[in-house]
């Protein structure tokens, strides 16, 4: 067994020398990193097509940082075929052999950590911070996965009678269709290729449209490190043809998918459609995003409430499915946590990533611009407008963090994930009052709750609905390996990603019995 995983150390750039390190890592993704294009990987060959998804800067939006060749139909189905007979050969790879490309894949990613991280200041308007620990997640799914496989690849014990002996391992299922998000566009993306692949099954990954250049230069890793031709594909892509047809294909035997309820639920519908020569039921592991609430009990620490909700709601700009932005606040305390969330968030920078100084960059395009800054209309006819409330497209999709106070609990901005920085306070007389509110919603993804009360924290335990609860902190932030990370109800499928079981979601558990 390998040493035991920690997770990757997030940089502190309170140090000058990591502020010059990052400097430095920027100078170079701008001088040689940008404006390249990548093509297809099918079997291993490069396929360079015509049509192209360009990559742009969502803070200079102008700025382009690379394209990628964009696959037909006819190219994904190419691709299957090519990953359905990789895992012929794939699927009997030792698990030790698999997660040694992992560890190389980690060790080659840490080596330019700081340019993968820039690359992410650029690609999706991160601020250093953000970039950072997209980066350190990216190398802990590797290390961790690996580290399970090597777990797991002998089986879990059973009981044997005499005369017998019985097993109980885990074998690869096949072909994984993995479409990653574009708001982890590394950790994410890297997860969802990985663990199917260290479980010895095959991969055709789909980038999110908005962040494909990042995903290239993984699968470039990823390649170095030794994964086999037809093992891993890349193929960018439309939605409604080159993903509808990965999704469809009699070959594909599961669905890895991060991103809105609307996708999700429509590739779980596809998904579930038994095509002419599929042999097998396909396996769907969505994640499909939050409206996740922290509660502010009357006994809780007022400041600790504060910076929880402030950090929780205007990480990267609110464009996680971790995002707390609905604060759900007791009357006792309620206005002084609006007054100082307020003061927080007015001192902090909203600008350009690329300088060390800004909290908070762009949003990712054009329309999340236009559908956040009408959610913030809507809210002005909701709430009271406390903070922000204004946004300027002019350079890039820059929108100033939102807060609407008195919220009423069923209106629109309560209930319906925006994904931008919107945070709207809803004012509650009692912690059951509090439950009630925090559990209305359709999504059940994450939550937490501000209080000193040990029966508060034992109640919220069992009756606060949501996947990953935290107490006495922000809700966002999951870390591999220790908060495995996956959502109730209309948040997914609850697959708990960089937890214990992740891995096996993409393996058929065997029983082996040999009479002797």
């Amino acid at each position: 067994m390998t040493t035991l995983y920690r997770h990757e150390p997030f940089t502190d750039f309170s140090q000058k020398e990591n502020q010059e390190a990052f400097k430095k890592a920027l100078k170079t993704v701008n001088k040689e990193w940008l404006g390249k294009e990548y093509p297809l990987i099918i079997n291993g060959e490069r396929i360079t097509t015509d049509a192209k998804i360009v990559s742009y800067n969502p803070a200079k939006k102008d700025e382009v940082i690379g394209s990628v060749s964009k696959a037909t139909k006819e190219l994904a189905e190419k691709a299957i075929e090519a990953a359905a007979t990789a895992f012929e050969t794939w699927r009997y790879t030792k698990a030790e052999e698999r997660a040694n490309i992992l560890f190389r894949a980690a060790a080659s990613i840490r080596r330019k950590k700081h340019e993968f991280s820039a690359l992410l200041v650029k690609e999706a308007g991160k601020p250093w911070k953000e970039a950072d620990a997209d980066t350190a997640e990216a190398i802990d799914f590797l290390e961790y996965y690996a580290r399970q496989m090597i777990e797991l690849s002998n089986g879990k014990p059973i009981n044997s009678r005499e005369g017998e002996y019985n097993q109980y391992i885990y074998t690869p299922t096949g072909v994984t269709v993995s479409i990653p998000p574009w708001n982890f566009l590394f950790a994410i993306m890297a997860g969802i290729t990985v663990a199917p692949l260290v479980s010895g099954n095959t991969v055709v990954l789909k980038p999110a449209s908005a962040t494909p250049i990042i995903a290239a230069r993984f699968v470039e890793v990823l390649e170095e490190a030794g994964v086999p031709k037809g093992v891993i594909n890349f193929v960018p892509g439309s939605g409604s043809e080159v993903g509808d047809t990965l999704v469809d294909h009699p070959k594909t035997s599961i669905i890895t998918f991060t991103g809105s309820r609307e996708v999700g639920t429509r590739i779980f519908e596809r998904a579930a459609v038994v095509q002419p020569g599929q042999q097998h039921l396909k396996q769907v592991i969505a994640e499909m995003g939050g409206k996740d609430t922290i509660i502010v009990d009357k006994d809780g620490d007022v400041e600790l409430a504060a910076q929880s909700i402030f950090t929780s709601a205007f990480g990267f700009a609110g464009q996680k499915c971790s995002a707390g932005s609905r604060a759900v606040v007791h009357a006792d305390v309620y206005d002084a946590v609006v007054e100082r969330v307020v003061e927080i968030t007015e001192e902090q920078i909203t600008g350009n990533p690329e300088s060390h100084s800004t909290y908070m960059g762009p949003v990712i395009d054009a329309a999340s611009y236009e559908k956040i800054m009408g959610y913030i209309e809507i809210g002005k006819e909701e709430g009271r407008l406390v903070s922000g409330g204004t946004g300027d497209d002019s350079k890039g999709f820059f929108i100033q963090p939102t807060i609407f106070a008195d919220v009423d609990a069923e209106a629109k901005i309560m209930q319906e994930e925006i994904f931008g920085p919107v945070l709207a306070f809803s004012k509650v007389a009692s912690f059951d009052e509090a439950l009630q509110v925090a559990n209305n919603t359709e999504y059940g993804l994450t939550g937490a709750v501000i209080t000193n009360n040990r029966a508060h924290i034992e109640r919220a335990k069992q009756e606060f609905h949501v996947g990953n609860l935290y107490f006495n902190r922000n809700c966002t932030g999951a870390i591999v390996g220790y908060h495995p990370f996956g959502g109730f109800k209309m948040s997914g499928t609850d697959s708990k990603a960089g937890g214990p079981d992740y891995l096996t979601l993409h393996m058929n558990a065997k029983t082996v019995s040999e009479t002797y």
